[in-house]
């Protein structure tokens, strides 16, 4: 079992969070990432506050487990307002990003909330732990969606991190399976967040064609917009994108394009579709149940198998550190 001070904190059983993406984070998704024993989340970033209130009405029809809430600070249409909004709708646990965790963590604690703030650096996650949060997600530029414009790679992001601060971090930015579940916990961190997966699997309210750009991605088939300004994002490789990626004179952003085409019409040209690098390895549109059960099988087996081998000294009879793939990947080796 995969018991840690985030199960215990967020209180469920399954240290993995669903990604807080605008439109897409809501209650169809968040409720099967509940129900599967892990943590779902609605989202605030659309603006859509009175749309956000009914999603999160329908979750507690949807689910007897716990849920979460993200304010992410840079989007909320009445910023003045958004904290007595989480508290009112009387969720326990809350996700912070897109600004300063100096600004609303305070009030939410004081309501008794949890308070998980999202970092992109090292100082950020000093800054936030200084501020009181309860625990961070640590979000590596390979990440998709909105992002810091000098972006660094989990893989450097999450050790330093996990090095400086005492509090439970949650790694985001290129997880998918077992595997990276593994290499996260071996880099410190206790729990994923999982974003462009969840966009893929089959509970996701996005146009097919979005989850299918993501099953034909290539790991290169991401774009990094915005460098040069804030906020920078990653999305997937389209023609419009590719437009975008290396103007460092106009905002991407006044080009991000009609939500309801690019996301429930399916038009990949009206828009920018957000996606991590990890859409390099999705094969297929799977179930979010058995998204999660995978990863955390997969993982337990990996950490077994890693110990077999390296600790015990002996070969693993599953040979689950050097074989195991999340399944179809192996039709993408000679992409």
């Amino acid at each position: 079992m995969l018991t840690n001070r985030v199960t215990e904190m967020l209180g469920v059983p399954i240290p993995i969070v669903q990604a807080p993406m605008g439109w897409i984070a809501r209650s169809t998704l968040a409720a099967a990432v509940s129900n599967a024993g892990a943590m779902g989340i609605i989202e605030t970033s659309s603006g859509e506050l009175d749309v956000v209130r009914d999603e999160i009405a329908k979750m507690k029809d949807l689910t007897d487990r716990p849920f979460g809430v993200n304010i992410a600070q840079a989007f909320v249409a009445d910023p003045t307002t958004i904290v007595e909004f989480v508290i009112a709708q009387g969720v326990r646990f809350v996700t912070t990003s897109a600004g300063s965790p100096t600004r609303y963590t305070a009030q939410l604690k004081d309501a008794g909330l949890t308070v998980f703030h999202v970092v992109p650096t090292l100082r950020a996650a000093q800054k936030a732990v200084a501020a009181g949060v309860d625990g961070l997600i640590v979000e590596g530029g390979e990440g998709g969606g909105f992002k810091n414009p000098r972006p660094v790679a989990t893989m450097v992001l999450l050790p330093s991190v996990t090095k400086a601060v005492d509090v439970p971090v949650i790694a985001a930015g290129g997880f998918l399976d077992g595997r990276t579940f593994a290499a996260a916990l071996a880099l410190g961190a206790e729990g994923i967040q999982l974003g462009t997966a969840m966009v893929s699997s089959a509970e996701s309210p996005v146009h097919g064609n979005w989850k299918q750009a993501i099953i034909d991605a290539a790991e290169t088939d991401t774009v990094f917009l915005n460098s040069h300004t804030s906020p920078a994002l990653r999305a997937l490789r389209t023609p419009h994108t590719e437009a975008l990626e290396f103007d460092h004179e106009r905002n991407a952003m006044a080009s991000f394009g009609s939500v309801p085409d690019v996301y429930f019409g399916g038009d990949l040209t009206a828009g920018i579709a957000l996606g991590g690098q990890v859409a390099g390895r999705i094969d297929a549109s799977r179930p979010v149940a058995e998204i999660i059960a995978t990863c955390v099988a997969e993982c337990e087996e990996v950490v077994t198998a890693l110990a077999e081998r390296y600790v015990d000294g002996r070969e693993p009879h599953s040979h689950a550190a050097s074989t195991l793939r999340t399944p179809g990947e192996s039709s993408r080796r000679d992409r």
